[in-house]
């Protein structure tokens, strides 16, 4: 099986392909909802995109090619784009407002802000409270060395995008390594950036990128929901295809392998700077583990099925130093406490983390999602081994991230 494209990457292939010099192509593309908003975004800010068969073709004209949008820019329920679009925006001499859904409108945005504002841009938030809508009037940054307060690679490619086009040096350094993906990216384009101690990031301001095509790789956040299912169920053999294995985003695949699951990678290789794998599973007993605040860069996404693996696995799992799953789509800490009890797992919540104690087969249920999109995903997957199922509402938010995803999971469980 292969899972859509890595939702993290196709979000930078869409920004840098809008700003480099001539024509891109990028395979591989997620349709959900929240890469949609990118690619309408900058269709708002003036630059021409085609589809060609498989592949979308953007013709980029450099930083100068974007121009003021007619509207506000509509960044839906996607917090990856009014991030990462606050620091393209920062330097661009115009003003922008970005907006998005209630959700969106609840996420905070003031550790982005912060930077821009210091940088030169001058961004205005909603009641001065750090919230979306976002008005933004750019140009004239500077470079500045930012230390970040928690480890965010939005926050960070925000302010690496914005230093691109800022006079002078930018350096931003973080207190644990997070994804990395923008680094990457930048240096396929052309760009000239240096990683110090893997913390920090160094980008001189006026480079000019140079269009290339970029093929996305599988996305290992959803791959993670059919790696927990068939590592939960004895006997399961499963083979996914093509994901992305970016160290900075794997520790998944490392929380699982202690937990006792048997993943293992083959045909490993490159694409575009980044590394990719299949994925063979096998289903075997799982035991409760120890996550700590050192997992929280590279496992923020994956922790709602995480917890899912941690309510079939014998003993007991605490998680550790998450605080920041309070501020996704939902309180993800809060909303999977309360839907695992309802499948009859002793669950305890903590301010920045669970303690889990497993049980070897779930009760059926009817769940909430709360208009989340992993949250629903993940219940899907404690659905499979719970008796007589499970019932979700509001499943549709999963289109955000995974379009056709409740088809494939009921592909992969029958077969």
């Amino acid at each position: 099986m292969a899972v859509p494209g890595d939702k993290s990457i196709g979000h930078r292939a869409v920004i840098f392909t809008s700003i480099a010099h001539g024509r891109s192509r990028i395979w591989n593309l997620s349709g959900g909802e929240d890469n949609l908003r990118t690619v309408q975004a900058f269709k708002d800010l003036g630059v021409k995109m085609s589809q060609e068969g498989e592949a979308l073709c953007v013709e980029g004209k450099g930083w100068d090619g974007l121009c003021p949008p007619g509207k506000v820019i509509d960044c839906g329920n996607s917090g990856t784009t009014m991030r990462l679009l606050s620091g393209v925006l920062a330097g661009r001499p115009f003003v922008t407002t970005l907006d998005g859904d209630a959700s969106l409108r609840q996420r905070p945005m003031q550790r982005v802000i912060d930077p821009l504002a210091r940088m030169g841009a001058q961004v205005l938030s909603r009641n001065g409270k750090g919230l979306a809508p976002l008005e933004i009037r750019g140009g004239n940054l500077r470079g500045i060395h930012y230390i970040l307060p928690i480890a965010s690679a939005q926050v960070k490619s925000a302010i690496v995008l914005a230093g691109l086009q800022a006079e002078g040096v930018t350096v931003v350094e973080e207190p644990q390594k997070s994804r990395d993906h923008t680094e990457i990216m930048a240096q396929a384009f052309g760009v000239k950036l240096k990683v110090e101690s893997e913390r920090s990031v160094v980008v001189e301001g006026g480079q000019r990128l140079s269009a290339r095509d970029v093929r996305v790789p599988g996305d290992l956040s959803s791959a993670a929901f059919f790696l927990v299912a068939a590592a939960a169920i004895l006997g399961s053999d499963l083979v996914i295809r093509g994901v992305g294995c970016n160290p900075t985003r794997s520790g998944v695949i490392d929380v699982l392998r202690r937990m006792g699951a048997g993943i293992e990678m083959t045909r490993q290789r490159e694409e575009a700077g980044e590394p990719v794998a299949d994925l063979r599973i096998i289903g075997k007993k799982l035991r409760g583990v120890e996550i700590g605040p050192e997992m929280v860069a590279r496992t923020i996404d994956e922790y709602p099925v995480l917890s899912v693996a941690a309510a079939l696995a014998e003993g007991v799992t605490t998680i550790c130093g998450a605080k920041e799953l309070r501020f996704k789509e939902s309180d993800r800490i809060a909303a999977m406490t309360r839907e695992l009890r309802s499948l009859g797992v002793q669950a305890e919540e903590r301010e920045d983390g669970m303690k889990i104690e497993g049980r070897s087969r779930l009760q059926g249920a009817r769940l909430s999602s709360y208009g989340d999109h992993r949250v629903a995903m993940a219940l899907a997957v404690a659905g499979l081994s719970s008796e007589g199922g499970v019932e979700i509402d509001d499943s549709a938010c999963v289109d955000i991230s995974f379009p056709g995803f409740f088809d494939l999971l009921e592909g992969v469980s029958a077969s």
